[in-house]
Formats: structure tokens, sequence, C-alpha cells
């Protein structure tokens, strides 16, 4: 089973890496480009877990270890 985790920065929280790509995507021509947000995606495979208890576990991973909860939010989808 694997799953997909993708950690995001808040939006209301300042992405000076995000605002980087914008400017050399606009100075390359990209002008319809309004915003860009950069983030994390993780793959993850799990061995021998029903799918409950594989949502229970990526979701504590997630909180715990992928994503600040301060100034990051997560989401993630299990893969049979």
């Amino acid at each position: 089973m694997k799953a997909h985790v993708w950690v995001m920065l808040k939006p209301t929280v300042l992405d000076p890496q995000g605002q980087t790509i914008q400017h050399a995507l606009a100075s390359l021509g990209y002008s319809a480009i309004r915003d860009v947000r950069q983030g994390k995606f993780f793959v993850l495979e799990l061995d021998g877990t029903s799918r409950d208890d594989a949502q229970k576990q990526v979701e504590r991973i997630a909180k715990e270890v992928l994503a600040n909860p301060v100034i990051e939010e997560f989401r993630f989808e299990i893969l049979d």
C-alpha cells in the first residue's frame, strides 16, 4: 500500500521560494502566472496494514514528522 502526502505552507504564511519562482517565470515571459506556492510531496510505502490503520498512521506521521503544524498544512491519499 502507498500513501501520497502533500505539505504546503498555510495561505497566510509568506512563501519566499514561491515568489522567487514566480519572478523567474515572469522574466521568462510567463506573465499569466499570478502566484506560485512551493511545497513538499512524499510517497510512503506501508507494509501489512489495513486501509483504516494506514490512514491513521499516515496522518500521525504527517502531523508529527512531515509537516510543521504552526506554518504548514497537509493532505494525503492512500493508494492500494
